[in-house]
């Protein structure tokens, strides 16, 4: 371990980082609780953590800094400020998650993979983007938690698993002096605490509901009426064409062409191209306002977001418009 060591300070003065890695890497690996002290391992994990930072290992780094200040109070000074200074450094780029368990001997496992130690409360670092946290125990149903990751994010939360009562035996002595089994009786589960209705099963949820069905149909049937009067207008641009084309046509002819003229034709077309343009302009603003009254409900009828009254799992939907399209965001926990 220590000849590990000499090559990992003699490459970090060189500035040759990739070298310095791998050497305290090595060295970090070789350490344990027979061979080195508890502020020996500390050092080396923070010295590992600048190797992994300066190598934009973020998470890593984020992790060895944490571990290794966990002895901050026997770690000399200088290597105290070190160490602080490069996890201030690493923290914009990763998300923290403190995650309490229970029971705190429960397996850990990120992504698939598992935490080698085992404690009641965990301070993990993750690259930004979607993970997977899992707790499980023997006798106990596997617990399970997404978490998207954000840069520079701070998450908490408690995973509790959920666990069968064991029953035991206990020596209890008889009126006779004999000792007799007498059986333990097996504790009830706690009876599960009533859930929140979903605030679609309410009335507000209702109006939604009703709100995006009307905001879709009318949009829908506006958008569908604009294309008939855009068809309507091209099918009137060729009927003039034509009439200006005919030799026998003047400006005046169509003043007081019967209705199954030529000019009559073109006359009925304009009115409902007129119609039609009309009609779906005022069905597509109708069902924009319906549409962002319905959104903004969701602002309005939960103060969740307020702090007010602790939030529950529940589907998000929120407005989304950028310059080529407009539409929702929909984001929920199943």
């Amino acid at each position: 371990m220590k000849e590990h060591v000499r090559r990992g300070r003699r490459a970090r003065k060189a500035g040759l980082w990739i070298e310095a890695y791998a050497a305290y890497k090595a060295a970090f690996e070789a350490a344990d609780a027979a061979t080195s002290t508890e502020v020996e391992r500390a050092e080396l994990a923070g010295e590992l953590g600048l190797c992994e930072l300066a190598l934009h290992k973020y998470r890593d780094a984020a992790e060895h800094l944490a571990r290794s200040l966990e002895q901050r109070e026997a770690l000399p000074e200088a290597l105290q400020q070190r160490f602080e200074a490069g996890q201030r450094n690493a923290a914009p780029h990763v998300a923290r998650l403190v995650l309490g368990v229970d029971p705190p001997d429960a397996e850990v496992l990120i992504d698939g993979k598992r935490i080698a130690r085992t404690a009641r409360t965990y301070t993990l670092f993750f690259e930004p983007g979607q993970h997977m946290v899992r707790g499980r125990a023997p006798g106990c149903k596997d617990a399970l938690h997404s978490l998207r990751a954000v840069a520079g994010a701070e998450h908490e939360f408690t995973m509790p698993l959920l666990c069968a009562a064991a029953s035991g035996t206990k020596e209890a002595s008889g009126a006779n002096g004999t000792a007799t089994a007498t059986p333990t009786p097996v504790r009830a589960l706690p009876a599960p605490r009533a859930q929140a209705l979903s605030p679609w099963a309410s009335w507000p949820g209702t109006l939604r509901v009703v709100g995006i069905t009307l905001a879709t149909g009318t949009v829908s049937t506006g958008a569908i009426l604009m294309i008939s009067a855009s068809k309507l207008d091209q099918d009137m641009s060729a009927r003039r064409d034509q009439l200006k084309s005919d030799p026998s046509s003047s400006s005046s002819m169509c003043w007081q062409a019967p209705e199954r003229s030529p000019c009559g034709e073109l006359r009925r077309l304009r009115d409902a191209r007129n119609l039609s343009d009309r009609v779906g302009t005022a069905l597509v603003i109708t069902g924009g306002v319906i549409g962002a009254a319905t959104a903004a409900s969701f602002f309005f009828t939960d103060f969740s977001f307020l702090g007010r009254t602790p939030a529950q799992d529940r589907v998000n939907v929120s407005p989304v418009v950028t310059g080529h399209e407009t539409g929702v965001r929909i984001e929920g926990v199943w």
